[in-house]
């Protein structure tokens, strides 16, 4: 791809302050407006034409801007873009927000990327009082940058933020902090169809308490990670065990809230799987031992005929976003979805079966192996979840029209 400069104007929503745990790096957008800024890092180039970041200076810190215009060369960060996993990548800024028990957030920041000190008896260490989110930017042909429905892990976040008796950013807060982290890191963001930017939205509380009890004090985190695909296979179908002794929430718990607890807690039957040479675990409910309801960290669908069914969300199943997207993408191709308990059996009677989340997409499933008995779905990718797959994809990444509003583009 060709080089080219670009003369833009940057609007932050919040200031961008260098990290003391990395005094020697310099921000790129601290430079004086006199300078011509180019980031010569690798030899991956993305075209750009003349764009501005974020125009309008947000309402919530109307004062907390940066708004010199440089002339700025945009490339991408030098890594190997063709071999993305699922690991972290170390980037370029973090973003970071606090709040005392009972107060609001008000003021962010971006911050070098780097550790973060907390008190011994920080609330998130001792009692595990924080949630956590998961989103992506995908970046399109003409070098712009989709998100992908942020407003939907904003109004989760504050759901399982009340569950969790801890204050939440509001909405615009959340996405307004997602947009200025990924801008902020924005050279992260892989080339078209060679992966995405995974964004990690955190909140924990952060101030010391030692009897069981509230945090007095609270963080909002944000850091964000180059990423390929979740499972080593790809879009290549997958292998399930069906566990049936563990399980991963219980009614009146917290299973269908995003708590970091939840998933400590199938870490344990994962590895015994992967061991094994499965792919995950695919859990039931835990008072009939019969229904399914979610695989670790991944939503779960049964095909047959034109119908699709998926557990219906009842308290101990995380209302996923993809999961509500391909819902509404399936619906939109003429299938019949149903939200309701499935069980076990019509899941080893299924033509097809396949995961959502945000990390995987869409990942078919090949096989399932319950008490010992392995039921195997063709021998390749489903027919209804690649062209749920293709659909939903060709969305985040800009290749079709949305015509359900879905996106957030970041010029």
């Amino acid at each position: 791809m060709e080089r080219s400069a670009v003369s833009a104007r940057i609007r932050l929503t919040h200031p961008i302050c260098p990290s003391r745990h990395f005094p020697s790096l310099q921000s790129p957008f601290l430079f004086p407006s006199s300078h011509s800024l180019s980031l010569k890092l690798s030899q991956n180039h993305v075209p750009l034409t003349s764009l501005s970041l974020l125009e309008a200076p947000s309402p919530l810190n109307p004062s907390a801007t940066l708004s010199d215009s440089y002339s700025e060369t945009v490339d991408l960060a030098d890594i190997e873009w063709d071999n993305l996993g699922f690991g972290l990548q170390p980037t370029d800024y973090m973003y970071i927000m606090k709040c005392a028990r009972g107060g609001t957030f008000s003021k962010g920041e971006l911050q070098r990327f780097g550790n973060i000190e907390l008190n011994p008896s920080a609330g998130i260490l001792n009692y595990g009082q924080g949630l956590f989110e998961g989103l992506k930017a995908y970046r399109k042909q003409d070098g712009n940058i989709l998100l992908f429905r942020p407003e939907e892990n904003g109004l989760r976040m504050q759901v399982g933020a009340e569950r969790m008796c801890m204050p939440s950013p509001t909405v615009e807060q959340f996405v307004e902090a997602v947009k200025d982290t990924v801008l902020a890191n924005k050279r992260w963001v892989p080339p078209p169809g060679k992966g995405s930017l995974y964004i990690r939205p955190l909140l924990m509380g952060s101030g010391p308490v030692l009897g069981l009890a509230p945090s007095p004090e609270y963080t909002f985190l944000i850091y964000v990670s180059p990423v390929g695909n979740y499972f080593k296979e790809g879009l290549a179908p997958i292998n399930l065990i069906v566990e049936n002794e563990l399980h991963r929430a219980t009614p009146g718990g917290t299973g269908g809230v995003k708590t970091i607890g939840n998933y400590a807690a199938v870490l344990k039957a994962q590895s015994e799987a992967k061991a094994k040479g499965y792919s995950d675990v695919l859990y039931l409910d835990c008072v009939h031992k019969r229904y399914l309801e979610e695989v670790s960290s991944c939503n779960i669908f049964v095909v047959k005929g034109n119908v699709i069914s998926t557990p219906a969300i009842k308290g101990t199943i995380l209302p996923g976003i993809t999961r509500k997207s391909i819902i509404d993408v399936a619906r939109s191709q003429g299938f019949q979805v149903e939200e309701r308990f499935v069980s076990v059996d019509e899941l080893l009677d299924a033509d097809e079966v396949f995961c959502t989340g945000t990390a995987v997409v869409v990942s078919p499933v090949g096989s399932i192996t319950y008490l010992g008995k392995r039921v195997s779905y063709g021998d390749g990718i489903g027919v209804v979840s690649q062209q749920l797959y293709t659909v939903l994809t060709r969305l985040q990444m800009g290749l079709s029209a949305d015509e359900m509003n879905w996106t957030v583009e970041l010029r």
